[in-house]
């Protein structure tokens, strides 16, 4: 169980329950502040404001909720740089990537406020010629209460994918931020509050496992969740107990594959950046990558030079920073060894690159498919490079996973590159560029399999968090009255022709 408190586990347990809890830097363990545990009885609390800001909300219709969001957007970017500030301390990450994060998250926001009305609106559907006399309507409507429960890797841009969407779908939202980073949940309720602090359409819970927990058992409408598998099921677990729907992103085990007409150049930039930027703390990040093996020997050296020049430490200056669950260590550390005891090559680092908070980056070859290192999220500055024949072979390997979130290919051949994306079982595939799908709004984010399910961004994100309607109007009689308890026999043989000549040829 590689990332439990990415998402918050579902546990009923009060016995002895703190009253706060602390957030650290974890660059230093230095005390940043403390937040108190939300219990149940808090919990209920919140979904009860949030039920009577969701009928205010959904009242505003899509024109008074694209104005609002937007001034909300505004109001993040204006302050982005404070807001960078808070992610730096809680996750440890260089500030400037921080404000990244906070950026793409901005992007989205917009987005997702300007084009609600254009995806979700009312809209005529054909109604068939068996139902002609009916006008068919198809439009979407919001949950109600939708209750997030975040990451701390992107403690930003992830619930935002959620909270973003949720909100300009008309939802009103109950967060509960990820217990190592409870104080960028509570800047972004401040800031709404600064536009509307007579309606809690976004509120913020604070606390431990069993506050996840109590919101998933509060009664909200769906479930947004970001973590590990094993504690997807366990969220789904209590989520059942109501029928409460959700939606779950549960991270992956992403490839990389290097074709032999590839651009190493740009295929080892992207290759470092997916596997050692935020300290490869990233779902979606580059864990495996997979060289045909006409190029594999130049391609390693290449990105061993590139990694060479890479800094982890407590700075802005350095390359990436601390890991921010501080158990993750042991994680990365039983990977590696795994993968050595097994047979792997470590290329750059090893063991002894693993220490108390920080990790060096470490680059294994020639790693049994088998091992840990492979099969498992590391979730830490670490990557596997492996030669493979050609492609196709990258293709099998990659797809032996039980994951399936994201994947990228790099060749220069651009068709062929789409051809190979579309047989990896990935929900998100970028040709020659890592992550390139995160940014676009209009892409929805998700996966299969161990990934999980559902939809975050784009279309599909709004409609996510919106349960279609479907509504008839009968404009005149039909022909045949086939809805009654007394049909004709007229009518029973005519419609009996029909369905032999329409869809029995």
């Amino acid at each position: 169980m590689t990332r439990e408190l990415r998402g918050t586990a579902p546990d009923s347990s009060h016995d002895h329950a703190p009253s706060t809890f602390a957030s650290l830097d974890p660059r230093t363990g230095t005390l940043l502040a403390e937040y108190p545990v939300m219990t149940e009885s808090d919990v209920a609390v919140a979904v009860d404001r949030a039920r009577g800001a969701a009928n205010w909300w959904a009242a505003q219709g899509f024109r008074g909720r694209r104005d609002w969001l937007l001034e909300f957007k505004k109001a993040i970017a204006t302050d982005a740089d404070d807001l960078a500030r808070v992610v730096s301390a809680e996750t440890g990450k260089p500030h400037d990537d921080a404000l990244l994060e906070v950026m793409l998250a901005i992007e989205h926001l917009d987005w997702a406020a300007r084009n609600a009305k254009k995806v979700l609106r009312p809209r005529r559907v054909p109604s068939g010629l068996v139902s002609a006399n009916q006008a068919a309507t198809l439009g979407y409507q919001p949950f109600g209460v939708v209750g997030v429960i975040g990451p701390w890797n992107y403690p930003v841009y992830t619930p935002m994918g959620s909270i973003s969407y949720a909100l300009a779908a008309g939802n009103a939202i109950v967060f509960k931020p990820s217990e190592l980073t409870p104080g960028v949940g509570k800047w972004l309720e401040a800031k709404w509050n600064s536009l509307a602090p007579t309606q809690p359409v976004l509120q913020v819970i604070t606390g431990l496992g069993p506050t996840g927990a109590a919101l998933c058992r509060a009664g909200v409408d769906k479930i947004a969740f970001t973590g590990s598998g094993p504690t997807a099921r366990k969220v789904m677990a209590a989520c059942a107990e109501t029928l409460t729907p959700i939606v779950a992103e549960c991270g992956g085990k992403d490839a990389m594959l290097v074709a032999e007409d590839a651009d190493l150049d740009k295929a080892v930039e992207f290759a470092a950046f997916g596997a050692f930027g935020n300290a490869g703390q990233t779902c979606a990040g580059v864990e495996r990558i997979y060289v045909a093996e006409p190029v594999y020997r130049q391609f390693l050296d290449k990105l061993t030079d590139a990694v060479e020049r890479v800094t982890p430490g407590g700075s802005d200056e350095d390359t990436y920073g601390p890991m921010t669950l501080p158990r993750q260590v042991d994680v990365v550390r039983s990977h590696i060894a795994d993968a050595l005891g097994k047979g792997a090559r470590a290329v750059i680092g090893g063991i002894d690159s693993v220490h108390d908070r920080f990790v060096d980056p470490v680059i294994l070859t020639d790693v049994p498919e088998g091992s840990s290192a492979v099969c498992e999220e590391t979730f830490g500055p670490t990557v596997v490079v492996n030669k493979v024949r050609d492609v196709e072979e990258g293709v099998e390997r990659a797809n032996a996973t039980s994951y399936g979130l994201g994947a990228s290919v790099f060749t220069r051949n651009r068709s062929r590159g789409r051809d190979i994306a579309g047989r990896l079982r990935a929900g998100m595939v970028s040709v020659n560029s890592v992550l390139g799908f995160a940014g676009i709004p209009s892409l929805p984010f998700g996966g299969i399999g161990e990934s999980g399910f559902g939809r975050i961004h784009g279309a599909d994100g709004l409609r996510e968090f919106s349960h279609p309607k479907a509504v008839t109007v009968q404009r005149f009689s039909a022909p045949l009255n086939l809805l009654t308890l007394e049909r004709s026999a007229r009518d029973m043989k005519i419609s009996a022709w029909m369905l032999k000549a329409r869809h029995g040829r």
